[in-house]
């Protein structure tokens, strides 16, 4: 047993319910997995395949939704035979199926009770087609990440959720989301060329492949002949034709596309459309081909405010006869909770109750066609009544991008803005709907009176030019009383949106559990009975999804309603989006940020000391804590800032027992001779052969702890130069700090980042100086990212004290080398520093030295070689000081063709965490590896030695700093090269 085992039962949490929440997972689930599902399922795909423990089916029983549903076990597919292997094995054995991508799903249809596959993991990937006409994606792709590859052709997919940072294709498919500009023109089932699917039998369909209806014919002759059935049905009923033409005149995901009997001829005609909106009912999308649109550059927009949400309504069509691509609808509660939300005008705040906003974009492909936009939306202006009751209110048209990117930031964040300013311990319930567009005021009005009848203070905000629009309401899901309104609510609006609008219940979220009990309200039992056959026909036995899109209880949406009891402050706003997940370097090693709070919320909802909850906190301390890497990416994605990486590290603290704190503080009281050690034991390992080091290393971990002893790695660069190049105060631009990683490890080649740095500031005749006491201080990020409080409350306080001695109090700017310490020292120091210090640090000018060499430095230096190609990885501290333009741009000097990998992410490698979980950076960099691998570059570059480190340990590659690259580049040819 290792020396210092860490203290996981302090993770245990203090302030819980005075009474288990009614949703509690059952003590009996706290074995995991029961036999024998787990021991076959187990057999017939590998144990790496098959999670078991009850801390993973907790973590995978919430998505977005305000329902969960715990499942028996989760399948990670990788690949078709997998899914097949499953959909056989649940036939066999009676079992339900229910496949899961990114869990953004805002009515439980990615939640299942039995076996829930995971279809994201392995699943991603773009090919782009015929010079982006077209692109082939993978279903766990990110909307987001398929449009990056085709931005580069001009084009982009037509379905635009505004979770697409987050969401999946198949998803979107699977659900027929549309978003801003979609409309029912550029949705999934309009732009889809075609589609590959497994069906419950496991058949497998490619839509593309002429020989289709024959194999499928021969592989599924019932169900072929069953759907050729319903079609000559519906086809020879003209009542029936109309309705679903006249259904689908607007927004409408509720229930499957009867319309893909009149648009198809063939049994595979059929299921293509039918496979749009069904939400993993009928089988599983394995792959999709979209036909692209041109991706119209030139942008104008603006954000006009209304005195009311019926007049904002009302301006609607005219925005839209004007030619808007999108007119976007945001009430008052939504404005003024979108402040939570960084950039959004904090005067919104400030703004009266009914007041609603229209965001109106036009985008063009020229300017000729921009101008004569610019022009019918100024006449359209002219004859509105607009308001100005705060500052930023400015009712303008404006072409400036981030002016426009702002004002898109407060939209796409409406859920999860105003989930987050929510009552703390409140359920949230996301509605959507859609009535013919000329009668959005009415209906706005009409929602309006409903929610005060039922006593709900909802925000509204929606896609206002095809009258589609969402709503928020928010219950305590604990109170039956709370539960009972809400079902009365839900029983009114249903009827009010299909008996006076004839609307659609669901307009682009599909129906989900939510509104499968109103599905026979709005199609009536003749069409609603047409698709119980559909069911029947496509899956006999019922694998698939039950009860998400068909269910005869009438109070289904009431079953399995989600508590939300209150966790750390930090993350108690979190509403389970899942926006965090596709940055966060260990999502497909141990958890996500929103994984990481699920289980959090698991265990206050228990009694304490109940098996489950052992059995949570057995697992939080290595699957939550020890692989979080730390870098609070997450906080960049979260539209309401929530930093799971700052509560993992006060979970690390308060894993710390009273002697490892002190051990800590006494290393920072010390660092100049810990520092001095450091580069000896770098130095002394350098000259001994890797694997004595490695295994000495191992040793020491499995003694120690693995959590506190990092693993040497293959590879490790030797020790930097014991002394740092003469510089001098006299005539210095700016102080120069080396970071201590910079001091301590040496860089590939005979030039040591401090000799670069020195060398082309000089040549640019900005010279640096370098203090002579520098060794022995640090940014902090050593004890601030391991939780240790009293080591870094020593370490922040010496650094700014030196750090404003050395800069003469603030005259002069202090150029940092490593963007990790960059962001350290100006941000992450600040809470731990005494009143006096804060005040000095205020004084500072802290550049991070990208900044210091793209700003100060080449306007002054002539470059005079360049490398033929260079790849970059931007780290995650650069993201967060948003320095990664800089860090391009001196690429872009130094190389002729520059490449950011479309999935660059954090490294993971978190200063020595990489070395402490070797695997979480292997994972963290898989795609980014991949790509890196696949062809050669010149150079690979960056500007943190740990994470040039991390990537030469994941690629295979040299990695090293952008500013050598600099340096070599603009050196004058006398000094050589």
């Amino acid at each position: 047993m290792p020396l210092l085992e860490p203290r996981d039962d302090t993770l245990r949490p203090v302030a819980r319910p005075e009474t288990p929440a009614p949703d509690r997972v059952p003590e009996d689930r706290a074995g995991g997995t029961p036999e024998p599902l787990r021991g076959e399922l187990t057999a017939l795909l590998g144990a790496g395949k098959v999670l078991t423990g009850i801390s993973d089916l907790v973590r995978y029983a919430s998505d977005a939704s305000p329902y969960r549903f715990v499942p028996r076990v989760v399948v990670i597919a990788e690949d078709i035979d997998d899914v097949s292997a499953v959909l056989s094995y649940a036939h066999g054995k009676h079992r339900e199926v229910v496949f899961r991508a990114a869990g953004t799903s805002l009515n439980g249809q990615a939640q299942g009770e039995d076996i829930l596959v995971d279809v994201r993991r392995h699943w991603t990937g773009v090919e782009v087609l015929d010079g982006g006409a077209r692109a082939r994606i993978a279903p766990g792709t990110t909307v987001a990440r398929a449009n990056a590859a085709l931005a580069r052709h001009g084009r982009v997919l037509g379905p635009d959720p505004a979770s697409a940072i987050a969401c999946t294709v198949g998803g979107v498919v699977a659900n027929n989301a549309s978003g801003m500009t979609a409309g029912t023109t550029r949705n999934a089932y309009r732009t889809l060329a075609s589609l590959t699917f497994v069906l419950p039998g496991g058949t497998i369909v490619d839509t593309a492949d002429p020989q289709a209806d024959d194999l499928l014919a021969h592989a599924e002759p019932a169900l072929c002949a069953g759907l050729l059935e319903l079609r000559e049905e519906i086809a020879s009923d003209p009542a029936l034709v109309a309705r679903i033409r006249a259904k689908y005149t607007i927004k409408n995901t509720n229930g499957y596309r009867l319309d893909a009997f009149l648009d198809g001829e063939t049994p595979v005609e059929i299921l293509r459309g039918l496979m749009v909106g069904s939400e993993g009912t009928l089988g599983f999308i394995s792959e999709t081909v979209f036909d692209t649109l041109p991706l119209d550059r030139r942008v104008t927009a603006g954000l006009f405010f209304f005195p009311s949400l019926p007049e904002a309504a009302a301006a609607v069509p005219l925005f839209t006869r004007a030619g808007a691509s999108a007119v976007e609808l945001m009430d008052g509660n939504t404005l003024r909770a979108s402040v939570s939300v960084a950039g959004v005008p904090a005067d919104w705040a400030e703004l009266p109750g009914p007041t609603t906003a229209l965001l109106v974009e036009f985008r063009s492909p020229d300017e000729s066609r921009q101008e004569a936009c610019e022009e019918a939306a100024r006449a359209v202006l002219e004859g509105l009544s607009l308001v100005s009751p705060v500052a930023s209110a400015t009712n303008v048209l404006t072409r400036d991008p981030a002016a426009i990117a702002g004002h898109w930031k407060a939209r796409k964040a409406f859920v999860t803005a105003v989930g987050g300013a929510r009552p703390s311990g409140s359920t949230l319930i996301t509605e959507d709907f859609a009535v013919p567009p000329e009668r959005l005021a009415e209906a706005c009005e009409a929602l309006l009176e409903l929610q005060t009848r039922h006593g709900f203070d909802a925000a509204v905000a929606g896609h206002a030019a095809h009258g589609n629009l969402h709503f928020l309401l928010a219950f305590d899901a604990s109170h039956p009383a709370d539960v009972r309104r809400y079902e009365a609510f839900m029983d009114d609006f249903c009827r009010l949106t299909v008996e006076r609008f004839d609307g659609s219940l669901k307009a682009e979220h599909a129906t989900g559990r939510n509104i499968a009990p109103f599905l026979e309200l709005e199609w009536g039992p003749r069409a609603t009975e047409l698709m119980w056959r559909i069911k029947r026909v496509v899956d006999p036995d019922g694998v698939l999804a039950p009860r998400i899109m068909l269910d005869r209880d009438p109070r289904a949406h009431l079953r399995g309603l989600k508590t939300i009891p209150r966790v750390e402050p930090v993350a108690d706003s979190c509403i389970e989006c899942g926006f965090c997940e596709p940055t966060c370097p260990s999502q497909d090693l141990t958890t996500t940020p929103r994984q990481r709070i699920v289980l959090r919320r698991e265990m206050m909802r228990q009694p304490e000391g109940s098996p489950v909850e052992d059995g949570l906190l057995e697992a939080y301390g290595h699957d939550a804590v020890d692989t979080c890497a730390g870098d609070s990416t997450c906080r960049l994605a979260c539209p309401v800032g929530i930093d799971t990486g700052a509560m993992m590290r006060d979970f690390r603290h308060a894993r710390h027992s009273p002697r490892e704190e002190r051990a800590a503080a006494l290393a920072a009281r010390h660092f100049r001779s810990v520092e001095a050690a450091a580069r000896l034991a770098v130095s002394a390992a350098d000259r001994i052969d890797d694997k004595w080091v490695i295994g000495a290393t191992r040793a020491a971990r499995r003694a120690v702890r693995p959590d506190l002893v990092p693993e040497w790695l293959p590879g490790m660069p030797g020790a930097a130069p014991a002394d740092l190049p003469p510089t001098a105060r006299v005539g210095a631009a700016a102080v120069y700090y080396p970071a201590c990683v910079n001091r301590i490890f040496a860089g590939p080649g005979d030039l040591s980042l401090a000799e670069a740095v020195v060398a082309v500031s000089a040549r640019a005749g900005k010279p640096v100086w370098i203090p002579d006491d520098v060794v022995g201080t640090c940014c902090a990020t050593i004890w601030h990212s391991k939780g240790y409080d009293s080591g870094n409350r020593v370490m922040a306080n010496r650094i700014v004290e030196a750090a404003w001695g050395w800069t003469a109090g603030g005259a002069l700017p202090l150029v940092v080398d490593a963007s990790s310490c960059t962001l350290g020292i100006t941000h992450e120091v600040v809470p731990y520093l005494t009143p006096e210090n804060r005040a000095l640090h205020a004084e500072l000018t802290v550049v991070d030295s990208l900044v210091w060499a793209a700003r100060d430095l080449l306007p002054h230096l002539t470059v005079r070689r360049t490398v033929g190609s260079a790849v970059l990885h931007p780290t995650c501290s650069m993201r967060h000081l948003g320095d990664e333009e800089q860090l391009q741009a001196v690429a872009e000097a130094c190389a002729d063709e520059v490449v950011v990998p479309a999935d660059a992410g954090c490294c993971a490698f978190a200063g020595d965490r990489g070395m402490l979980h070797k695997e979480l950076t292997e994972a963290a960099t898989r795609k980014e590896a991949e790509f890196v691998r696949s062809r050669p570059f010149d150079a690979h570059l960056s500007a943190n030695r740990m994470c040039e480190v991390g990537m030469d340990h994941a690629t295979g590659r040299g990695y090293y700093s952008v500013l050598l690259e600099l340096e070599r580049a603009t050196r004058p040819a006398a000094d050589g090269i």
